[in-house]
C-alpha cells in the first residue's frame, strides 16, 4: 500500500499543474505531521508555491486545498492556518491501511540484507582487568539494540566485540596476583573469574597509592612519585616482558584472562547480548605497530630523541599524539589502528560504528584523522557513537577504587526487586514457583533495559533501580504488563471461539480514540527508520510507551470482549492484536523479552 504522503505529493503536483499551469519540483513539496494544536493529520507548507501562484499564502493554500479535496479521495477535509494547509485523512484510508498491514507480523521491518550496505557495530569492548559494571551495561544494551534496529532497517550487520586483553592495566592485576594472590583461583575461592581479577586490580591501586604517599613524605613531588613508585615500574617491566613473549608472563596472562572470559560469558548470557565476531588487542597491536613504523618511514610520523613515535596534529587544531612508547610498547591508539585495518580487510564494511562513552570523543577524532593521514581513505567510514555516562543517585563510580556497580550484582538486584514488587502487588500469586522465577527475571531485566534505553544515548543519565521497576509510568514492566493484558484478551477470544477477518471492516464506524491508535501504528515504520538513521533506540522506546499509554486509555474507555456489536468487538480485538505485535517487536529491538502472562 502506498504511503499517504506519497499519494498526497503526487496529487499536489497534479493540482499545481492544473491550477497554475506550472510544474513543481518534488523537493519543493514539503509534507509534515500536523502540530497537535491544529486540526488535521498532515500539513503542506505552501510558501514554496507562491512564485508559481502569484497569490498570498492563505489564498494559495485555500485553492490548493479545494483542488485536493476534489481530486484526492483520501482527503476528508482541510483547513488553512496562514501559509500552512492542514489536511485530515479519511477514515476509509485508515481502515484500508489497517487491513493491508494486518497480516504482516513484522510491520515496518525490512529483511536483513535488503540493503547492500554492511555495517559493523562494535560494543562492549571490556578490559580483562575487571568485571563488567553499570557503564558496560549501557554500552552493551545500546550496541545490541542498535545492531538489531539496523538489521530491521535492512542492513547486513556484524556485531563485534574488541577485548582489551593486553596493556599496562592487565599487568597491574597480574602483578598484584603474583605478589599477593597465594595461587587463588575462581575454583578454590568460589569467586567469579572476572571478579577475582578485578579484586587484584583494586588491590594494586591501593598498594600503589601507599607507595606514592611514602615517596611524597620523603620529599619527592607527587607527579614524580607516581612515575617512580616501585609497583608502577614493576608493572611496566611486566608489560615489556609480555611484549617480548616471556613464557612465564604469557602463561600467567593466559590463565588470568581465561578466568575473565568465562566470567564475561556468564554476564553476557544474563544480559541477553550476543556477538558475531570477537577481536583481541593481543592479536591486533603488532599490526598497529607495523602501521606506525611504516608511517614513520614515509615521513608522516616523527620520532623523539627517546625513540617514541608521534604524529603532529597541531595544524588540525589538535596536539601531538603518542603512537608508540620509547620502550617500543604500544598504546591504545596503536592497537586501534591495527584493529581498524584488520576489520576493513576482513569485511570492507560500509560503516564501522564504535559504541564508546563520550570521555573517548577525542580519541576517536584522532583515530580517524591518523588513519586518514596514513592514506586509508575508508577512515571516513568510522563513526563514534558517543554516549553519556551512567551515574547512580549517590554519584559517579570508580573502577580503581572498587566503587563501581557490578553488572552481575545489578542484574541480581533487579530480579530481586521485581520479585518483591510482584509480591507486594500480588500479581503472580496464582503462578507456580518456576513460573514466578522466570517472570521475575523477565520483568527485572526488562525494567533495567528499558530504563537505560529510553534515554537518548547522548545524554548522561542517573539509574535508579527502584524507579525503573514501577508497574506504572514510562517503565519496562508497564509495557510488559500491557502486552500480557492483550495476550489475555486473545486467549479469552479463542476460548469463546471468536474469529475475525479484517476484510469485514470495510464500512465500520470507529471512535476517535480507535482512529488515533491506527494513526500511531502508521507512524511505526518511520520511527524505526529514524531510530536506525540516528542510532537512537530511545525513539522506539518512547514511541512504544506512547502507543501503550493510548491503548490503555482506549481499553479503559471502551469494552473489547464485552462489546455487544460483533463487528465492533472483532475490530477492537484485531486492533489489540496488532498493537500487541508492535509492542513485542518494539521491545524486542531493545533486547527485552516479553512474558505471555504476568
Amino acid at each position: 500500500m502506498k504511503k499517504i504522503e506519497t499519494i498526497l505529493s503526487n496529487k499536489i503536483s497534479e493540482a499545481i499543474q492544473c491550477l497554475y499551469n506550472s510544474s513543481v519540483a518534488e523537493a519543493q513539496i514539503q509534507i509534515q505531521q500536523t502540530r497537535k494544536e491544529f486540526e488535521g493529520d498532515l500539513t503542506v507548507v505552501v510558501f514554496p508555491f507562491l512564485k508559481i501562484s502569484k497569490k498570498s499564502p492563505e489564498h494559495t493554500a485555500q485553492e490548493l486545498g479545494s483542488k485536493l479535496k476534489e481530486t484526492c479521495t483520501e482527503i476528508k477535509e482541510f483547513n488553512v492556518v496562514k501559509g500552512f494547509l492542514n489536511i485530515a485523512i479519511s477514515e476509509t484510508f485508515w481502515i484500508s491501511f489497517f487491513q493491508d498491514i494486518f497480516p504482516n507480523k513484522k510491520f515496518g521491518f525490512l529483511p536483513e540484507g535488503t540493503k547492500e550496505e554492511t555495517i559493523m557495530v562494535e560494543y562492549s569492548s571490556p578490559n580483562t582487568n575487571k568485571p563488567l559494571h553499570l557503564g558496560h551495561i549501557r554500552n552493551n544494551l545500546l550496541g545490541f539494540s542498535i545492531a538489531g534496529i539496523l538489521k530491521a532497517n535492512g542492513y547486513k550487520v556484524i556485531m563485534a566485540n574488541l577485548i582489551n586483553d593486553r596493556g599496562i592495566h592487565i599487568c597491574k592485576s597480574m602483578l598484584a596476583w603474583q605478589k599477593w594472590g597465594n595461587n587463588e583461583t575462581p575454583q578454590n575461592s568460589g569467586k567469579k573469574g572476572d571478579h577475582l581479577v578485578g579484586d587484584y586490580y583494586v588491590l594494586f591501586d591501593k598498594e600503589y597509592k601507599k607507595e606514592i604517599s611514602t615517596l611524597v613524605l620523603q620529599g619527592i613531588p607527587e607527579e614524580k612519585a607516581k612515575k617512580e613508585a616501585p609497583l608502577i615500574l614493576q608493572a611496566q617491566e611486566l608489560l615489556r616482558k609480555w611484549e617480548a613473549k616471556d613464557p612465564e608472563t604469557i602463561e600467567t596472562w593466559k590463565l588470568m584472562n581465561s578466568w575473565v572470559y568465562k566470567g564475561f560469558e556468564e554476564t553476557y548470557l544474563k544480559l541477553g547480548v550476543k556477538f558475531d565476531r570477537f577481536y583481541y588487542e593481543s592479536e591486533t597491536y603488532l599490526l598497529g605497530k607495523g602501521i606506525v613504523n611504516k608511517g614513520l618511514e614515509q615521513g608522516i610520523l616523527f620520532q623523539n630523541e627517546d625513540k617514541s613515535i608521534w604524529i603532529d596534529l597541531t595544524s588540525e587544531g589538535l596536539d601531538q599524539k603518542l603512537l608508540l612508547r620509547s620502550d617500543g610498547t604500544s598504546v591504545y591508539m596503536t592497537q586501534d589502528l591495527g584493529t581498524a585495518v584488520m576489520r576493513t580487510e576482513e569485511y570492507n564494511s560500509n560503516q564501522l560504528i564504535y559504541v564508546v562513552g563520550n570521555e573517548q570523543d577525542y580519541h576517536f577524532k584522532v583515530l580517524a584523522l591518523v588513519l586518514k593521514k596514513l592514506g586509508y581513505e575508508w577512515a571516513d567510514r568510522l563513526y563514534h557513537l558517543s554516549y553519556g555516562m551512567v551515574e547512580l543517585p549517590e554519584g559517579k563510580m570508580k573502577s580503581r577504587e572498587g566503587t563501581v556497580v557490578d553488572a552481575d550484582d545489578l542484574v541480581a538486584e533487579m530480579i530481586q526487586t521485581a520479585e518483591i514488587t510482584s509480591q507486594e502487588l500480588g500479581k503472580l500469586d496464582s503462578f507456580s514457583e518456576t513460573e514466578k522465577q522466570k517472570i521475575h527475571k523477565i520483568i527485572g531485566l526488562g525494567a533495567l533495559k528499558y530504563f537505560i534505553l529510553k534515554v537518548d544515548p547522548k545524554k548522561n543519565m542517573t539509574f535508579n533501580p527502584k524507579e525503573s521497576i514501577d508497574f506504572n509510568g514510562n517503565t519496562g514492566p508497564f509495557l510488559q504488563y500491557t502486552y500480557t493484558r492483550i495476550r489475555s484478551l486473545m486467549r479469552k477470544a479463542l476460548e469463546l471461539n471468536i474469529k475475525y477477518e479484517v476484510s469485514q471492516f470495510n464500512n465500520i464506524q470507529i471512535s476517535k480514540k480507535e482512529l488515533g491508535l491506527l494513526k500511531q501504528i502508521y507512524q511505526f515504520p518511520e520511527i524505526l527508520k529514524e531510530s536506525g538513521d540516528t542510532y537512537n533506540p530511545a525513539l522506539i522506546a518512547n514511541y512504544t510507551y506512547d502507543l501503550v499509554k493510548e491503548y490503555n486509555q482506549f481499553y479503559h474507555d471502551y469494552p473489547v470482549i464485552k462489546e455487544d456489536v460483533d463487528l465492533l468487538r472483532n475490530f477492537r480485538l484485531a486492533l489489540s492484536e496488532k498493537i500487541s505485535e508492535i509492542i513485542y517487536n518494539g521491545l524486542e529491538l531493545l533486547g527485552i523479552e516479553m512474558p505471555e502472562k504476568m
